[in-house]
This record gives C-alpha cells, structure tokens and sequence, in this order.
C-alpha cells in the first residue's frame, strides 16, 4: 500500500478541500506490489507519480472555481494575484479591446501566454497566440491549471510567461442543470447564466463516456451615467489640501466647433478655433457642453459604457472510447458564438470645409472679422463635430469558435503514448451596431441644407437615420491545424530509481485573414472611385492573408539523482517557414503578386529543473531555461494603414519653415496613427523575440495543516518586437523625425500629420517577482476551517528601447499606458459547518500606483478658486490609492442532487479609486476599468440539480 509522508498527506487534503491554488503533494513511498496511478502535469509531457514537481503550477480547482463567484473565464482568470496585463471588456468600449477578452501571467504580455484546452492549442483570435477567453463557456471546466513559468520546450513559441491549461468536464454521468443570476445593488450590469450538461457510460466500468454541455450566458450592458463616479469628464478633487477639477473634455461637439487656418499679417500660418453657435447666442446650448473661450467643449465621458453587453452560446460534446487494455480513442468538439457589442460617444471627427462653400458663408464668414481674420488669408477650415443625433457609436463584435480534437492514447511495449490532431478556428466579425455614418451621406444632407452641423442637437435624429450605416466593417479568421505525436518510457535504473524519457514531435499549420469592408478601406488602388468613408470611424485599411507553417521536436528526461531529488533535462527545435502572403501590397498600396515576406526563423531551446525533498516537511524547487517567440504573421504581412487617432499631445514641428508645420493644430490635440507590418528580408527583417526564465520557491509544512510556498521567478526578453509608444515619438520628435510623416486622411479629405508606429526588434524587457501560495487547514468548534492566502509581489518589469532608455513600469502609468502593480493580493477563509454549509470570506487586494502625469499644455487638469470658479491648467502628478475588496458566499447542499449558493461581492460597496487618467481602455473617465471592477455591490444565486 502507500504510506503518505506528512507534508503529502496533509497537501492531499489540501487539494480535496479545493482551497489550495497548488497541486502540492512531494514524493510518497511505495511498496513494490503497488498499483500506482501517473498523472500529466501541466508543463511536463513525462506521466509521474507525484503531482507537484519542480515547476510552480497552480489548481484551480472545481470548488474554487465556484467560490470565486466568477460568472465566465475571464472573470476567472481577473481573480488570480498572477494576472496582469489582459485585455477586458471594458477596453473595447471605443473598439480598443476589439471584442476580446485574455490571459496575461506576470504583466509579460497576453501574447506571451499560451492559452490550452485540455492541453492543446487553441485557434488565436490575432495571427499571433492570443487566446479569446470569451470562447471557452466555464460551466464546461472542471478545472484550471496554471503555470507560471516557462514552457517552449514542451509546447513551442509563445509559452515564456507560462501556461493557462483550461481541463474540460469529462467521464460525468449524470444530468446537472445549473443556473445564476448576478444583479449590482444599482442599475445595469445583470447577469445570468444557464447551463445543463449529461453523461453516459462510466469509462472505468462500461469503457466509454460521452458528455454534452449546453450553456447559455448574458450580461447587460452599464452605463458611466449610472454610476457617480464615471458620469461625467468634469470631476472635482483634492490633493494635498488643494482643490482641482479633471477637465477632459473634446473639441468635438455639438453645436460644431470650427478651427480656421490662416496667414497673419507677416504671413505666418496660424489658427483660430471657435464655436459659431456660442458666438452668435453667447452661451452652450445642450448637455454634456462645458464653455472654454469661444467654444463649447463636449463631455464625452458622460455618454460612454462602462461595461458592455456581453452574449455567449456554446455547446461542449466529448467522447472517449476503450478500444482495448491499452488504448483509449478520445475526441472533443466545442463549439461557441460569443458576441460583445460596445458603445462609446457619439460620432466625433473633424471635418472639412471647403473654403466658398455655403456652409462656410453661412457659418464661418460671418465670424472672422471678429476674431480678426482677414477672409482673403483663409486657407483652410474644418469643423470639429459631435454628432449627437446619430446615437452612440457602437460595434458588435461577434466570435464564432469551433474546435475540434482527437486522437489516441495508451500504453505500448513499455510507452505511455499520446496522438492527436487538432482543427481550431476563430472567425471575429465587427458589425456597426449604430452612430456610425455614411461621409457622403451626411455631406449630402450638410450641403442641401437638411442638417446644420452648427445647430444644436435634438431635432436631426429623423434626419440623421438614413445615413447611419449597419454594415459588417470587418471580418477576421484564425485557423490551426495540428498534428501532435508523443510517448515516454522508464529509460533505464539508476541508484535512486528509474530515469524516464519523452519524445514528441508536433507539426501546425496556421492561416489568419482579415476582409475589412469598402467604408473601412476607403479609396485605394483596389477601388480608386469609392468616394465615401465612415464619419466617427476609420479608413485605410487593408485585407491580410497569411499562413505559415512551422514544426517542432521535442525530449525531456527525468532523472532520480537521489530517492529524494529529481533532475528534469528537455529540450526542443523549432522551425517557422517565411510567411505566405496572398493579399501582397506595395509601399503605393498596389496589390501585386503572392509572395514570402519575412524570414524563416529557427531556434533550440532549453530547460533544466530541479526538485528536492531534503526532509519530509520541506520541498525545494527551482529551474532555468529559454524560450523564443516567432513573430506574429501580421507583425510581418500588415500593410500601412491608418491606425486611428492618437491622444492629446502638442504639435511636435515647431519650426515655422518646416513642410509639416501648417498641419499642426493648437494647443494639445490629436493627430493621427499609421500602424504596419516590417515585411523585409534580410539585416531589417524582424527576428524572433529570445528569452531567458528561472525559478527558484519552496514549500513548508512546518505543523500539521499548515503549508508555506514561494516561488522567485526571473524572466528577461531580448530583441523584443515592439513599436514606439505614441508618446515616445509625440516627446521626442528630433529622434524620430522619420515617423512622423503627411497622410492624406479620406475621412477629412485634406493633409494631416501622422505618426508612422511600425515593429522592430528594439526592445528588451526584464519581469521578476515572487508567487506566494499560504494555506492553513484545522477543525474549530464550528466547523472545518480553511485559509488560503495567495498573492503576487512585482521586484522588477520594465523595458528598454534604443535612445529612449529604460523604462521602470511597476506602481506608475506608463509611456504604453498601462499600470504594473507592486502588490496583488488575495485571501479566502473557507468555514464548513457541517456537510452541508459552507461559507467563504475572500478579501481582494491592489496596491496603489502613480496616476498618468499631465504637463500644463495637456489641458486635463485645473486648478479651483475659492469661489469655486475654475483657474488655469497645471501641470499635475498624483497616486491612486490602493484598491480592497471583501466577497462572500454560502453555501448550502438540500440534498446529493440539488445545491444553493448565494454571494456578495463587494460587500461594503467599495467604489474604484480616483484616476485622472485619459488613455488606456476604454473613454471612461473617473475610474480605470480594466483594473477594478465599476459594478459595485453585487448580489449573486447559484443554483445547481443533479438528476
């Protein structure tokens, strides 16, 4: 029989109670008559008797799946300390998330995190590896496991940060039908979910199981008026006993605001901007309006969502199949259709017009000699305009996902063997679900006099109608195709045991496409007399077609160096082909001939781990290797495209004499982005990203119940792809001259300035920290008590770029607009008091950070007189306070067959700290989205019927 030590047996009932983010069990004896089960483990590919090995992977297990109250994947991955970095929800409110929803371990990167469903790749939803989470319905997962290190040597490129390995229900029998519903104490925001899933056949008694899953999920949408906190762009504060107001407002509004370029008297281009409506009635007429000199600024923030309206349907079905002794045939398909339609403010865009026209005779002649414009020196005008009456602006971005895997495994002559094959797609479609116009359109109904963009809003929605477009803007597809072969054996006998080795090998082909629609290409060499484009949206955008094939080989040995210490040696070679392009432009935007662009890249890696019991109460880790990662197919293919617009900055030609110098606009204000691929051969050609990662933790059972685990890691990248933050080339115009170029914008029809943000091999980036998992397990008077204590400290992560140095980015807002934390924190104290209550207290923590720093040309923030009028800009820096929250859940089982969970998050209603930040996620102001939770008090009803 086994005979657990004390440090196994008492993580044993660890891991039964689900409190344990760890698989923590160290090495048990046996006797040699014993019948003894291997296990996979996440990042290793040898089956080993022992689940906890010399790499730090976390369980999430069924229960705490439960207790974390999360209502879909991504709300589950948000709850863990090791997170940081993703995308969410609320970052595609103004299409900046693009309807996506990752994982990121340790702030790297999402894109250095390999997303696996039951450990195996799924289609990305970029050309890249990042994984839509959205795709995955959580009432299909058993379980979660995570590693936090390095994995290229099993898995491949893409694995540097670690592994987020999702474990789907399998071998059920029963029926169950679960159902919740999630509601804030304040307006907006629901939730609900429904699922049923059902069993046949025991795999151990009948030699087959098939399993289907249904779920259903809805979470309406919130909006920043509904919460006090986010309402508005104009919020008053203090700091240090002062009082200040942020002021993020936009020129874009309604009535229109025009800016007049013009030659004065010596000749010197300048401009002039005003509102036509406030100088001809002397005030703002219509909400959201603020009044700044001769214009009426709009706050946009005001009319933003904070949370979108999220849809998922999915559909889960596996079977596996004993063909004999020694073979298992399994196969799995998922299936999900998963929809997140975003809105943010109304259609904001500048626009031209022409000098003569009768609009500007209308509006604009009648007001220069006022400002003291001579109309003989004009040259041009636009007008920057919010168009209310259109609606919100609004994309739905719906995902279909279809994956598909099987293959066999089994025993064979003395090797345990593995083979399958895996087809997985994401196709993402962007749907303008309203506020978004027709250019031509809306110009025809300027120029005939049906709409006067200088009027204010509330009569023009029947005008406006029919030229709000409802077109698909954009469709991209994702596919893989993978053949994955391995086996492992007991290699030969050592002192201490028996060396064991894996062999693998896996061979995927990937193809990614993107079919922007006619508005979103604007007029180009593929449809030279298109005329229209979209007000409120973008244009110059360019299909992509792209595959790649690349294949990879794989070993690892484990060997026993003594009873109580094993050595895993692995290695592995890939090989990336140069990318196949079919939607091949040149530098004039001309379709020409199919091609290669990039370079074919290969590379061999490796990874040595260590894992030591020196007493039976004490477990020693720790591991060294290196990765590499390819680059992403449009990181090569990409054509130059418009990429948007840029946030606020100051002008960064300051030379009258310059060429580029008249299309800079006064004060702080947007410019426009390109973005682009680095498609060359040769010295330029992107290379791939390299990287070194070590770990180094233990795990402590000092008393019966009580285990202490940390874990060191150290991960450092070099020739790291990356472009130029917008601010790095806005702050440092002498250096980088180069990007920062004229672009004819279709939309506006007239030169503007650009910054060209294209990727190289310029960065090199440094993470560490420490991982600290805690639990403590005893029986109290009332009841079996748990505590888990799980948490993440951040020692280091930054980066550093060619002249621009190194960035530092914990604790601040950085030049990319993102926040590291120093501390993420979460503790859960579980109380079962008897087998059928359970209830569990979780405290969830985020330390503060320095909020985005504004100059005084910024124009964010004022300062407020004593009589509460409003001053000047100042130049501003501040911290954002630290973040706490407190949930809590019971528990109670009626019967074997029917359980009721209610929960509370947040229970004291803690708001999301103060920010005066204006970049990064979404437009909401007041508050950072991505980073706390704007719903509140929330009140939760679980219930789940096994039949």
């Amino acid at each position: 029989m086994m005979v657990e030590t004390v440090l196994s047996r008492s993580v044993r009932l660890i891991c039964a109670s689900g409190l344990a983010l760890g698989m923590q069990a160290a090495v048990a004896q046996t006797a040699p008559d014993a019948t003894i089960q291997r296990v996979e483990i996440t990042g290793s590919s040898i089956k080993r008797i022992t689940s906890e090995g010399a790499l730090p992977v976390q369980t999430l297990s069924k229960l705490q799946i439960e207790q974390s109250g999360a209502s879909s994947v991504a709300d589950l991955i948000a709850t863990l300390p090791s997170m940081q970095g993703f995308t969410t929800s609320s970052m595609s409110v103004n299409g900046g998330g693009g309807g996506l929803q990752t994982a990121s371990i340790h702030a790297i990167g999402e894109g250095y995190t390999l997303v696996l469903l039951n450990g195996r790749r799924l289609a990305p939803a970029t050309s890249g590896s990042t994984v839509n989470l959205a795709s995955i319905p959580l009432a299909a997962v058993e379980r979660v496991e995570i590693l936090t290190d390095g994995a290229n040597t099993l898995y491949g490129s893409d694995a540097i940060a670690g592994v987020v390995n999702f474990i789907l229900k399998k071998n059920q029998t029963d029926a169950i039908i679960e159902g919740s519903f999630n509601s804030p104490k304040s307006s907006g925001g629901q939730t609900t979910n429904v699922s049923i899933s059902k069993g046949w056949g025991d795999i151990d008694k009948d030699g087959f199981n098939i399993l289907v899953s249904a779920a259903h999920d809805e979470s309406k949408a919130m909006y920043a008026s509904e919460r006090d906190f986010s309402k508005s762009g104009v919020i008053a504060f203090q700091d240090n006993g002062k009082n200040y107001s942020l002021y993020q407002l936009s020129s874009n509004s309604i009535p229109g605001n025009a800016t007049v370029k013009y030659k004065d008297a010596t000749g010197t281009a300048t401009s002039k901007s005003f509102g036509p409506n406030f100088l001809e009635t002397g005030k703002c007429n219509g909400p959201n309006l603020f009044n700044v000199g001769n214009r009426c600024l709009f706050d946009y923030a005001a009319t933003v969502q904070d949370t979108p309206g999220l849809k998922r349907d999915s559909v889960f079905g596996s079977l596996n199949y004993r063909v004999n002794d020694n073979t298992n045939f399994f196969l799995e398909a998922l299936g999900s259709s998963f929809s997140n339609t975003a809105q943010y403010a109304a259609p904001a865009q500048p626009l031209g017009i022409p000098v003569g026209s009768a609009l500007y005779k209308k509006s604009i002649l009648p007001y220069l000699s006022r400002l003291g414009i001579d109309p003989n020196s004009v040259t041009t005008v636009s007008m920057n305009l919010r168009l209310v009456d259109a609606g919100g602006r609004a994309d739905q971005y719906k995902t279909e996902a279809k994956h598909l895997a099987f293959g066999f495994d089994g025993s064979f002559k003395g090797f345990d063997y593995r083979a399958a094959y895996t087809h997985s797609e994401n196709s993402q479609t962007d749907t303008a679900a309203g506020g978004y116009m027709s250019l031509d359109a809306f110009d025809a109904l300027v120029n005939n006099g049906k709409f006067d963009p200088f009027a204010p809003s509330g009569s023009s929605k029947d005008v406006l109608a029919p030229a709000v477009l409802h077109n698909q803007l954009n469709e991209t597809k994702s596919k893989i195709d993978v053949l994955q072969a391995s086996a492992s054996t007991e290699l030969f006998k050592m002192p201490a045991g028996t060396a064991q080795l894996a062999l693998g090998a896996d061979f995927t082909k990937q193809h990614y496409s993107e079919a922007p629609d006619a508005y979103s290409q604007g007029q180009n060499k593929q449809q030279p007399n298109f005329t229209d484009a979209i007000v409120g949206g973008g244009a110059g955008a360019l299909p992509i077609d792209a595959s790649r094939k690349n294949w990879g080989a794989y070993g690892e040995l484990l060997l026993p160096i003594m009873k109580s210490m094993d050595l895993t040696a692995s290695t592995r070679y890939d090989h990336f082909s140069a990318v196949t392009n079919d939607k091949n432009f040149d530098t004039a935007g001309n379709l020409i001939a199919s091609g290669s662009q990039g370079e074919t890249a290969s590379k061999a890696t490796y990874k040595l781990a260590l894992r030591w019991n020196p007493i039976d109460t004490l477990l020693l880790r720790g591991s060294y290797g290196t990765g590499f990662k390819a680059p992403s197919l449009t990181n090569i293919v990409k054509p130059l495209v418009n990429g948007g617009s840029s946030q606020f900055h100051a002008c960064p030609i300051t030379a009258p004499s310059d060429p580029r110098f008249p299309l800079c606009n006064p004060g702080s204000s947007e410019y426009n982005l390109l973005t682009g691929g680095n498609a060359a051969t040769g010295a330029g050609a992107l290379k791939p990203e390299q990287s070194k990662q070590a770990t180094l933790g233990f795990r402590l059972e000092p008393a019966a119940g009580l285990s202490i685990g940390f874990d060191f890691w150290d991960v450092k990248l070099n020739n790291q792809i990356q472009t130029l933050s917008e601010d790095t080339v806005f702050g440092n115009p002498k250096l980088y001259d180069s990007l920062l170029r004229t672009y004819f914008d279709p939309i506006q029809k007239q030169n503007v300035l650009a910054a060209a943000l294209t990727p190289f091999n310029l960065a090199s980036s440094h993470f560490q920290g420490i991982d600290w998992d805690h639990s403590y397990k005893t029986a109290t008077p009332y009841g079996k008590l748990n505590v888990q204590w799980t948490g993440t400290f951040m020692s280091k992560a930054e980066q550093e770029t060619p002249e621009s140095g190194v960035e530092k980015n914990i604790g601040r807002f950085n030049s990319y607009s993102d926040v590291t934390f120093r501390w993420i924190s979460k503790v859960t104290a579980s109380l079962r008091t008897s087998d059928r209550f359970t209830h569990a207290l979780t405290a969830n923590y985020h330390s503060g950070y320095t909020d985005q720093v504004y100059s005084e040309d910024d124009s964010v923030v004022r300062t407020v007189n004593a009589d509460g009028s409003l001053g000047d800009y100042v130049a501003f820096k501040r911290r954002v306070s630290s973040y706490t929250t407190l949930d809590w859940q019971s528990k109670i089982a009626f019967s074997k067959q029917f359980t009721l969970t209610a929960g509370i998050k947040n229970i004291a209603d803690i708001a999301p700290p103060f920010t005066i930040r204006n970049a990064g996620g979404g437009n909401q102001s007041g508050y950072d989205g991505r980073y706390t939770d704007p719903l509140g008090r929330q009140f939760y009803l679980v219930g789940s019927y096994k039949f």
